[in-house]
């Protein structure tokens, strides 16, 4: 099996779900406390396209940074989006599961065991 990676914040519930989800299944997962370690740009970049999503589709729209850094407006490039993004993690969605050049948003840590399903 390749080796898999977790995104993960211990502060969120759906972060320690996935995590045990994980565990309780055999895997013991890399674990990136992205707060603390955020992805570069090119490393973000990967992540969304191994999600297979854009990324305002994994931005915390609830966040206040997302408000205050003026998120919201759609003139903003892809480019500056991921140059915010990796300044503040806060605003990523998590978890995030990667395995191999496939990855899952695990929002509903039950979806996380997908990765393993093929």
């Amino acid at each position: 099996m390749e080796p898999t990676t977790i995104y993960y914040n211990p502060r969120c519930s759906k972060s320690r779900t996935a995590l045990a989800l994980l565990k309780e299944n055999g895997v013991n997962p890399e674990i990136i406390y992205y707060l603390e370690n955020p992805p570069t740009t090119d490393e973000l970049k990967v992540l969304v396209a191994k999600l297979d999503l854009k990324l305002r589709d994994i931005l915390r729209t609830s966040e206040p940074d997302y408000k205050d850094l003026g998120l919201n407006d759609e003139s903003l490039s892809e480019e500056n989006l991921f140059e915010i993004a990796t300044k503040h993690p806060n605003l990523i969605q998590r978890p995030i599961i990667v395995q191999g050049d496939r990855a899952i948003l695990g929002r509903n840590p039950e979806k996380v065991l997908n990765l393993f399903a093929d």
